[in-house]
């Protein structure tokens, strides 16, 4: 079973900075993509950045240049600094990650949320 507890979100005035932390725990072969989505009251779900094993990313053109997605392997631990935020940025964000598991029958794939947390941006 794996884990994945996020840290970071809060309130905010514009124009501040936040980071937001997000570590898995558990039975942890290898974790391929991992990344940030958010979802705003009312809307659907949107990709903020994702980061890959090698280090390559993506990320919404919204966020491009504000924020930065970062990766510690040996912690299994992914970052989002969030920097210049706009009200436009309140939702609350989850974190995924493509986790590999060992079991007794070879490696499986998990495709893995945690529970969110709440960023608001306001004055």
């Amino acid at each position: 079973q794996v884990q994945l507890v996020e840290s970071g979100g809060g309130l905010v005035q514009p124009g501040g900075s936040l980071r937001l932390s997000c570590a898995a725990s558990g039975n942890i072969g290898s974790i391929d993509v991992t990344g940030w989505y958010r979802q705003a009251p009312g809307q659907q779900r949107e990709l903020v950045a994702t980061i890959a094993s090698d280090g390559s990313t993506n990320s919404a053109d919204s966020v491009k240049g504000r924020f930065a997605i970062s990766r510690d392997n040996a912690k299994n631990t992914v970052y989002l600094q969030m920097n210049v935020l706009k009200p436009e940025d309140t939702a609350v964000y989850y974190c995924n990650a493509k986790v590999v598991v060992p079991t007794v029958i070879g490696r499986v794939n998990y495709d893995c949320w945690g529970q969110g947390t709440q960023v608001t941006v306001s004055s």
